[in-house]
Formats: C-alpha cells, structure tokens, sequence
C-alpha cells in the first residue's frame, strides 16, 4: 500500500488570460506548479506523486519537473478532455489499497497539516474532501435565473482540494459514473457522493490561504502571500 499524490495539472490558462497554462506561469522565481508540487514533495507521508498534463504542454511540463529534480515524481501522464477524465487516467495506475490525494495543480500553497489531515482521515473512511465554511449568504437560483432558495450558511462549505479516496472506492465509483450518460462530475468527491451513497465523505478542515489560481487577481494574491510570509520568517 503507498499513499500517491495525483497533481491535476491539464488547465489551458484560458481564463487567466495567458498564452500559457496558468500552472507554467512564474511568481517569485519558480512556475505554479512547482510550488504545488513541492508541497507534497516534502511531505514525509508521502510516497510518489502523478502529474496529468494537457497534451499540448507535456514537453514543457517535463521539462519543468525534470530542472526542479523532483525524486517523488514517478508518472507524468496525459489528462483528457474533462477534469473527471483526468481524474481516472491517473487513478487506473494505483492498487486498490493505495490512498490517492487528488489536487489542482493550480492550487499552490496547500499546508503540510492539509495533507496531514487527509491521510489521517483515511484511518476513519474511505473519502474525504477539503473545504472552508461558507462566509457570504449563499442564494440558490432556478433555472430562470430567479431566486428560489437560501440555503442555512451554517450547513454550506466551499470545496478544495487534496480530495482523499482508497483507491478501490474512487474507481468503482467512476465505474458506476461511467455508466451515466448524464453524468458530468466537477469533482471526485462528488462523484462518490452520487453513485457510493453508502460511503460518508469526511469534511476537512481547509485554510483561506489554499487559493487557486484562476484569474490575474488570484495570482497577485499569491504573490502577496508569499511575500508576506517571507517577511515574517
């Protein structure tokens, strides 16, 4: 049994408004996805890491790994056309046994108690997620765009990744998603949630600092962060 970082990395950049994948783009000297896959690098708990890439950026995000010198680094694979695609493309290379950490590749400055905690929380079930408590009042809207609801802000978590599964449990549950023709996951805990009903998923505790980078807004918040933390040290 290993326990695998599985790093989704096949973003576009699209939204950020770059030429390049947000995850090739450089703060502070070093590319987004080196700091996200530093984190886990570093962890002690952690045994081996998985890369999945969009096509088109596998050389140079082969390259990027290859000048860092990552060791925990032992599969560099290509990603599909949605996230979920992604998601099962990496977990096919894992045993059922094994404890995959599956996380943005654009979500740099995971803490090492984030990860911490997802590896403990295997010791009680078979999926957990990160998540923050809800702050803004949260409105739910039909499908005329007309308020219909208000959730309890109290019952309402903003998810995050590393989202953590035994290896059996997330691939069966993609077994059964498979079969859906209407299935159109946006994330692996969900994909449980829907199809292994029987499974409770775990909420772990997430931090506000866990951003990802998706707009220019978020990458000089991250930069900020950095600096700041610099300062302090």
């Amino acid at each position: 049994m290993k326990t695998a970082a599985i790093i989704l990395a096949g973003g576009t950049g699209r939204r950020i408004g770059a030429d390049i994948p947000k995850q090739l783009l450089q703060t502070g000297g070093r590319t987004i996805i080196e700091y996200t896959i530093s984190a886990f690098e570093e962890h002690p708990l952690i045994d081996e890491i998985c890369i999945v890439s969009h096509a088109d950026w596998m050389t140079q995000t082969k390259a990027v790994i290859a000048r860092a010198g990552f060791s925990k680094v032992r599969h560099i694979i290509t990603g599909g056309k949605e996230r979920s695609d992604s998601s099962q493309a990496a977990i096919k290379l894992y045993e059922a046994d094994d404890i995959l950490l599956i996380h943005d590749g654009a979500r740099p400055l995971v803490s090492r108690r984030i990860i911490s905690d997802c590896i403990s929380a295997m010791e009680s079930c078979n999926a957990a997620g990160v998540a923050i408590p809800a702050t803004d009042t949260v409105w739910q809207a039909g499908t005329d765009r007309q308020l219909c609801a208000i959730p309890p802000r109290e019952t309402l978590f903003l998810a995050q990744t590393p989202q953590v599964f035994r290896c059996s449990v997330i691939a069966e549950a993609y077994s059964l998603a498979a079969a859906d023709t209407g299935s159109r996951p946006t994330d692996d805990c969900s994909v449980v949630a829907r199809y292994l009903e029987k499974e409770k998923i775990k909420i772990i505790k997430g931090e506000s600092r866990n951003i990802k980078i998706t707009n220019p807004q978020d990458l000089l918040l991250m930069q900020m962060l950095l600096e700041k933390e610099q300062t302090e040290q």
